[in-house]
């Protein structure tokens, strides 16, 4: 994710699968984050703890420095959460934590790493005894500010952001819940009446609940009397923090106009270990087959004639 205001860029990068790398540039500075250990790395993809409210962890982010020069990083928690598209992301560097981010604390706010160099940082996180239960996002972040040149021959400082997720699970009651929202539908005919007409499905999906999940979504179209008309593969909806939503669209190419349609979307939880509900929600559309309504008014109208004309002569 790029971010750019003013004369400030900021660059963050999330730490996948893989240790977390700065993105190469025209610089050749670059460093990586990952969970890590006092003794090193443990293979984990991201840092996922279990705290109870007033509870105390401590663990750590390992910064390895892949350049060929020292750097002194600002290293800081801060929280995370959904974009418009479902991404995991943190908050700008501007933006003060309310949530995770708060509890931690570092020893330091900069860590200087010698060349070609990993440093394991210790940090502590301590969960307020007010806490919600449920899960909480966040992440631990090594930034880097430089100044550059941008292609104007203005000097611009970047921020370089590389991060660590960290997930906690605060101890209590669990509720994971997704919900259906805003479903729209849109009905666009054919030129042509026997390709049918395009629907298109919009539906926002919020996690409800106190637990990140996932899930898979699929609309299923109905005309009178529930006759099946056309359903989509399921969708795949990424991982919602709570509080987290995404805007799904579903074109659907091809659906007969039957006056009438309907369309259920239907949302299946996933990411939790006990077997979810699935989440529907129903609403429809109009969609007059004009040219079958054509043919019959043109019918109609020419028996109307008939008879009009043979009342005529009867008389």
């Amino acid at each position: 994710m790029i971010v750019v205001r003013g004369a400030l860029a900021a660059v963050l990068v999330l730490a996948p699968a893989a240790p977390a790398q700065a993105a190469p540039g025209e610089t050749s500075v670059r460093w990586s984050v990952q969970p890590s250990t006092a003794k090193g790395p443990d293979g984990r993809d991201y840092i996922i703890r279990k705290a109870a409210p007033g509870e105390r962890i401590t663990d750590y982010v390992g910064i390895t420095n892949l350049t060929r020069r020292p750097l002194t990083f600002r290293v800081y928690g801060t929280d995370a959460y959904n974009t418009d598209d479902g991404s995991f992301a943190l908050l700008p560097a501007a933006q003060q934590p309310t949530d995770l981010g708060s509890w931690i604390a570092l020893g330091a706010t900069e860590y200087t790493v010698a060349a070609n160099t990993r440093l394991d940082v210790p940090f502590a996180l301590t969960v307020p005894a007010g806490a919600t239960p449920g899960d909480h996002a966040g992440g631990v972040i090594a930034s880097v500010s430089e100044e550059q040149t941008d292609a104007s021959g203005r000097t611009v400082l970047v921020d370089r952001r590389v991060a660590a997720r960290v997930y906690v699970t605060v101890a209590g009651t669990v509720a994971p819940t997704l919900s259906i929202d805003r479903v729209r539908l849109e009905y666009a005919q054919s030129a042509n009446p026997a390709d049918g007409g395009d629907m298109t499905v919009t539906y926002l999906v919020k996690n409800t609940g106190n637990l990140r999940l996932t899930g898979t979504g699929t609309v299923k179209v109905t005309g009178p009397f529930g006759w099946e008309l056309a359903r989509t593969a399921a969708m795949e909806i990424p991982e919602l923090l709570p509080g987290g939503s995404i805007t799904v669209t579903e074109k659907i190419l091809g659906v007969q106009p039957t006056v009438h349609l309907d369309a259920d979307v239907s949302v299946v939880p996933a990411g939790f270990g006990a077997g979810l509900p699935a989440v529907s929600r129903t609403t429809g559309v109009w969609a007059w087959p004009w040219a079958l309504v054509a043919v019959l008014g043109a019918a109609l109208l020419y028996l109307i004639l008939r008879l009009i004309r043979r009342a005529r002569r009867t008389n």
